[in-house]
């Protein structure tokens, strides 16, 4: 994974998001709809439906194509990917509170010299640890203008 995006992605591998979260829930058996509704087993489908929100947030905010990264030796899995000005920007999003070895390595690692910080998305306060930037999932939608701002 390296800048630029469009320039280096590959075709035979991708994700398929649905434009409304609405219609990812839709999608599901009549069962599986159920469950969500009276909230159970919200576990099950939690992390594709925040992971959706969040692809849906992107979209609608100006990022007209989304990246993820996926690697299985050593096993490394990005959601999203954007960029700032003059680096790679990974977008990991959390549907649990747990850790981000993904995000971590991507930063760490000297294989990805285009990553200097990432970006973690999920149910926390906003804050900076000195490798990524941690938001909530309702800030999605401000993320451009934030890495605009962040490059002045």
């Amino acid at each position: 994974m390296e800048l630029p995006l469009k320039g280096n992605y590959n075709s035979d591998f991708y994700k398929l998001y649905y434009h409304d979260t609405g219609l990812l829930i839709a999608s599901l058996d009549e069962e599986a709809q159920e469950d969500l509704r009276a909230n159970k087993n919200f576990g099950t489908y939690k992390g594709a439906i925040y992971e959706n929100i969040v692809g849906e947030m992107l979209r609608k905010s100006g990022y007209g194509q989304l990246y993820f990264y996926k690697h299985d030796n050593p096993a490394l899995e990005m959601d999203f990917f954007v960029r700032d000005a003059d680096s790679l920007v990974p977008v990991e999003v959390k549907a649990k509170d747990g850790e981000t070895a993904s995000l971590n390595n991507l930063i760490k690692w000297e294989s990805y010299r285009d990553v200097k910080y990432g970006i973690k998305l999920g149910y926390k306060n906003i804050g900076w640890n000195g490798q990524f930037y941690t938001f909530p999932y309702f800030l999605t939608f401000l993320l451009k203008r934030f890495l605009k701002d962040r490059d002045k």
